[in-house]
């Protein structure tokens, strides 16, 4: 079954679902971008791990079979035996600490093995609280290195990388950022109702970039992903779409 939207499914925002498809998607990009690059180049998914503390609002957002309580203090009856009262507790959570992993590509210039270009595809804790701090640093250490940088964003939910100027419109972006280019970036912008596009992938000069299909990248991930059998079509997509394109995205996905 393929997606019935012409680009992103909005229903793919939904966290039941997104882990799964940021990681499909990361292998099916890294396949089509191995199946193009010359023979003097490689790509391979790099996966990072890192133990963060979240508040109970990205818990939520990110592991929704999480349940976050906080216990109520139930009032006690004095003791009748004239011993020594209870203390009353004071209930406190523990830090959550949540092991994180993110997924990236990395493209690699061969024989010495020289990393040329980065891409990664943000996630839900990339754009809300302090994990949007944390990519944000990570972004600028990246950015102060001759490496290229390739972004994906298909969350119309959460912060957007930040740049000098306003972003064009759009739903979903990608950002390119050339080594040699710096400080200029490459932004891509496209709404909802859009086809995916081609994007850019710089190699080292004087290789020319490659380009990827977006669309087929998605299209091989949803069949992968058997998500016309999951997705809650029909209702409401997950995603905070305007409400226009939130009726037609109920429209375009109800069963015929």
């Amino acid at each position: 079954m393929k997606s019935p939207f012409p680009g992103m499914d909005p229903y793919l925002e939904d966290p039941a679902f997104w882990a799964g498809f940021h990681s499909r998607f990361i292998n099916c990009w890294c396949d089509a971008i191995a199946n193009q690059l010359p023979d003097a180049y490689e790509a391979h998914p790099d996966e990072s791990v890192n133990l963060i503390q979240m508040s109970p609002e990205v818990i939520k957002l990110i592991f929704p079979d999480i349940a976050v309580t906080h216990a109520r203090r139930h009032p006690r009856s004095p003791s009748r035996n004239g011993g020594t009262a209870l203390l009353e507790p004071v209930t406190i959570g523990h830090e959550f600490l949540e092991e994180l992993r993110e997924a990236r590509i990395e493209v690699i210039h061969r024989p010495d093995r020289t990393l040329v270009a980065v891409l990664e595809m943000l996630s839900p804790f990339n754009k809300t609280g302090n994990g949007f701090d944390q990519y944000r640093a990570k972004r600028t250490v990246m950015l102060g290195q001759h490496v290229h940088l390739v972004e994906l964003d298909l969350l119309i939910g959460g912060k957007r990388p930040t740049l000098r100027e306003p972003l064009p419109a759009g739903d979903y972006f990608a950002y390119v950022s050339n080594a040699d280019r710096r400080p200029d970036c490459d932004v891509y912008a496209w709404n909802v109702r859009a086809p995916l596009p081609l994007l850019p992938v710089p190699l080292k000069a004087p290789d020319a970039d490659i380009r990827i299909d977006l669309g087929q990248v998605f299209a091989e991930t949803y069949k992968r992903g058997r998500y016309g059998r999951s997705l809650f079509y029909g209702k409401r997509p997950a995603a905070p779409l305007a409400r226009s394109d939130a009726a037609w995205a109920k429209k375009v996905s109800a069963p015929k």
